[in-house]
């Protein structure tokens, strides 16, 4: 008895020791990166999107400036991605206590322009497109990818806000699209609908691509807005939804034989993976890892499951895609090859930091956090605009940087989120 006892009490020694340990390597990566990132959320991000982005004339946010942050003239539209990912920004940052009053008061004015001017008060659902004042609609069909940005910015408005009425157009929304968009035969969700919901036509301008397809990328959102829906209401019906689609990130797009995931498909889920679509993204790879994560956490299950699978979309993300020489990671490369596409976008290193970061807390494995402070020196090096605020939305591979510092397609969203994500990990080491 008395040798197992001194056994379990060395076992429980050394435990504690790498527990320890462990926490030590993070709060020295804490002590270093905390105020580097804080600086980058408040003084270039938050900078650069507030106040210069508010409409104040019709609500909403005006995206429309260059590389080096100028109005390029009065915003021709708005379109309901960019204008629910800034709604969630101003959200997310009120909620968690940054800032005062002031970003609180800016979600309110998103949420207004979606509510009064994006929503379709006849079919439900938001428009795609409307123009500047959010009078006339400029594409009217509905795609889901829309519709998951809707409901997540709803969902965290509610809960920054405590506004019934935010929960309640988000009640309605989850309703319309369970209705019309959920498949209950195969599964997930169809994508591509007439502004009355019925199926979209099979030719033209989907939004998004081609039509009768599911994609990787919608049903991502999908799980990430279904996370925060469900945290905001609570619902069994949501909790259902939210872990089919873990269910569908964890299993359904991966390709077993690669560890990678690939982005288009069938109505039964079969995989596209003709013409360009035989490809990996490694940022959406390295966004699934962390979106999983949380999601889970929201369901009430274990990670630990999943924990091979993050393993293989992290590993085969580091091999093919990451820059050993400079740090941060390429955009996309043919399967079982280096990348081909050397550029740098500001998306896809935001997400690597989250991700970097969820798979320590996972593995307690040095090299993520050696992956992270690398993927942190390049942002901060390269991919940060410190002149004239925000991210480039590109670093090509010869260094020079282009795109535009907000867009229809480029808002606050993705580097402000992974800020506040890592911050919120490395501030919980003293």
């Amino acid at each position: 008895m008395r040798m197992h006892m001194t056994t379990g009490l060395l076992a429980a020694t050394l435990f504690f020791s790498a527990v320890s340990l462990h926490d030590q390597d993070l709060a020295g990566v804490a002590k270093i990166y905390r105020p580097r990132l804080e600086s980058n959320l408040t003084q270039n991000i938050m900078a650069f999107w507030y106040p210069k982005t508010m409409d104040e004339t019709n609500g909403g946010y005006i995206l429309n400036h260059d590389i080096e942050g100028k109005l390029k003239g009065n915003a021709p539209l708005k379109m309901i991605v960019t204008q629910s990912r800034m709604l969630w920004l101003y959200s997310h940052l009120a909620r968690n206590g940054y800032g005062g009053k002031e970003y609180l008061e800016a979600a309110d004015s998103g949420f207004r322009f979606l509510k009064d001017k994006m929503w379709d008060q006849k079919n439900g659902g938001f428009y795609w497109e409307v123009d500047a004042t959010g009078e006339e609609k400029l594409l009217r069909r509905k795609h889901l990818y829309g519709q998951a940005f809707g409901l997540y910015a709803l969902s965290e408005y509610y809960l920054a806000s405590g506004k019934q009425e935010a929960l309640d157009l988000a009640n309605q929304l989850f309703d319309v699209m369970e209705a019309r968009a959920h498949d209950k035969t195969y599964g997930g969700y169809l994508e591509w609908f007439n502004e009355d919901w019925t199926p979209g036509p099979a030719g033209g301008n989907t939004y998004m691509g081609e039509p009768d397809h599911k994609l990787m990328n919608t049903h991502l959102h999908l799980l990430e807005a279904l996370t925060t829906y469900y945290r905001a209401c609570k619902s069994p019906p949501a909790r259902e939804r939210l872990l089919e689609l873990i269910e569908i990130q964890s299993n359904t797009v991966l390709r077993k034989n690669l560890g990678a995931c690939t982005d288009k498909y069938l109505r039964n889920w079969e995989p596209v993976l003709t013409g360009g679509y035989a490809r990996v993204s490694y940022g959406h790879d390295l966004e699934n890892i962390w979106l999983l994560n949380d999601a889970c956490d929201a369901a009430g299950i274990s990670n630990y499951p999943l924990l091979d699978l993050y393993r293989s979309l992290y590993d085969y993300a580091l091999k093919y895609g990451f820059d050993q020489a400079r740090g941060g990671f390429f955009n996309t490369g043919a399967f079982n090859q280096p990348a081909s596409d050397h550029r740098k976008s500001w998306w896809v290193q935001a997400e690597a930091c989250v991700a970097c970061l969820y798979m320590y807390r996972l593995t307690h494995e040095a090299r993520d956090l050696q992956i992270f402070e690398k993927t942190c020196d390049w942002i901060d090096q390269h991919q940060t605009d410190w002149e004239n605020g925000e991210w480039f939305e590109v670093v090509d591979a010869d260094g020079s940087v282009t795109g535009d510092k907000a867009s229809i397609w480029k808002g606050g969203y993705h580097n402000g989120r992974a800020m506040m994500e890592c911050l919120d990990i490395l501030k919980a080491q003293k």
